[in-house]
């Protein structure tokens, strides 16, 4: 049996008046032996009293045997013999540690994750899993392991890559995935995952420093790309617009001359110094 059952407990208050009527009894017969019966019986039905808060739950046992789930907040009182335990029904976040694991191209990385889960099923948490708070712990572990050997930690241009999905860029997407993946490995334990992300992610440390200087030098190039796109496109309309107005008329010596001034003014990561000639164009 793996089914939670819910178990409709008496009212504890009703119990205290009765436990108060053995009491008072079993003390004005004390002198006789049902006296004494009554006071045993009255003190052995104090251990029967149960206090449930919101979001909590009790789950019973009579001598190993399952009886059922109290999941009603209240006070209420069971069998004196049944053995009680308690089951938050709270949301819980667990923040793991941080891991050092390998991404899908074999870079180590440092990675770490943020999850948020409560139990929904009382049984299977109580019994198809020796401790199910560590459970939890070594499942997303093992989680975020696969998570990160499946996927690359971002794409770069010399490698080939050509990935929709990276551990850097697409949050939503590595979220999802990593919900799913922890949800299949609780589910034994009866837990709904109701949030996983990704709560740090960086290079391992041997390596931070060189794929930083990686990144960058990424960033440059293509940067001066969008510069050289640029300047042609600017250098075809000056050509463009000096033929239509016919504001002097260039062959073809001067216009590559021209072409070279004006990619190397539009293109240089440093301001042009101008030259003014006087003289005329041919100097």
């Amino acid at each position: 049996m793996s089914n939670e059952k819910n178990y409709s407990p008496i009212n504890g208050y009703l119990m205290i008046l009765a436990v108060l009527l053995l009491l008072v009894g079993g003390v004005a017969l004390l002198r006789i032996y049902l006296g004494i019966f009554l006071i045993v019986l009255g003190i052995l039905f104090l251990a029967g009293f149960v206090l449930v808060n919101p979001n909590s739950s009790r789950v019973l046992l009579l001598f190993g045997k399952y009886v059922g789930t109290i999941k009603k907040n209240g006070f209420f009182w069971v069998n004196p013999f049944f053995s009680k335990r308690k089951i938050s029904l709270r949301a819980s976040n667990f923040d793991s540690e941080r891991l050092k694991v390998n991404d899908k191209l074999g870079n180590p990385v440092m990675i770490s994750t943020i999850l948020v889960w409560r139990v929904t099923n009382t049984y299977k948490a109580a019994f198809e899993v020796d401790d199910y708070q560590n459970f939890v712990r070594v499942q997303t572990d093992a989680a975020v392991r696969k998570l990160a050997s499946m996927y690359p930690y971002d794409n770069f241009a010399d490698e080939g890559l050509d990935e929709d999905i990276t551990l850097r860029s697409s949050v939503n997407e590595v979220s999802e995935a990593l919900e799913t993946e922890v949800q299949e490995r609780l589910a034994m334990a009866g837990i709904e995952v109701l949030e996983a992300r990704i709560g740090y992610l960086a290079y391992a440390q041997e390596i931070a420093n060189a794929m930083l200087k990686r990144q960058q030098a990424t960033a440059i190039v293509a940067a001066r790309h969008k510069i050289v796109e640029g300047a042609v496109s600017m250098v075809e309309m000056a050509l463009a617009e000096l033929s239509k107005k016919e504001l002097v008329t260039l062959d073809e010596e001067r216009k590559a001359a021209m072409v070279s001034n004006l990619m190397v003014v539009l293109c240089s990561d440093k301001d042009a110094s101008p030259i003014v000639n006087a003289g005329t164009l041919n100097h």
